[in-house]
């Protein structure tokens, strides 16, 4: 089903936009948070993908954060940069790169479980709980292939 033609669509009016708005002022919020640890809110997908063990290379971290190889090796290198992180080659096959958490990298990212959840909930406050979860549910949706 069509929910835009070229005669209704309207830039502001579109889900693009909204979602695209709605990540600029989440992505705002959460940068002032991090300020003081020195890391962006992308750094924070990393960091706590790594954390939680989810991923230890870039090639998964950039498969599940939809950030292009480029970018993940920018950041990947400002962060090795601050001892955050360290990149090891795989003893299996050398074409691989292993990531691991430096200990400052393990005390920042376990920081971020009480900093991310603040600003996620002062922007969601005005959600109900089933409003919640079908946010979720619709966001879910709207990212299946």
């Amino acid at each position: 089903m069509d929910h835009y033609t070229p005669e209704t669509f309207s830039l502001t009016k579109s889900v693009g936009f909204a979602v695209n708005k709605a990540r600029n002022v989440l992505v705002g919020e959460l940068d002032a948070a991090l300020k003081d640890l020195g890391i962006t809110t992308q750094q924070t997908g990393i960091l706590m993908s790594m954390r939680g063990g989810v991923t230890q290379t870039p090639f998964e971290l950039s498969k599940l954060l939809g950030i292009d190889t480029g970018l993940m090796t920018r950041m990947l290198d400002k962060l090795e940069t601050r001892g955050l992180l360290q990149r090891t080659r795989s003893l299996e096959d050398r074409r691989v790169v292993n990531l691991t958490l430096t200990r400052e990298g393990e005390k920042v990212a376990d920081t971020l479980p009480h900093i991310v959840p603040v600003v996620l909930n002062r922007r969601l406050r005005k959600f109900s709980k089933s409003e919640f979860q079908e946010l979720r549910r619709l966001l879910d949706k709207f990212l299946e292939d």
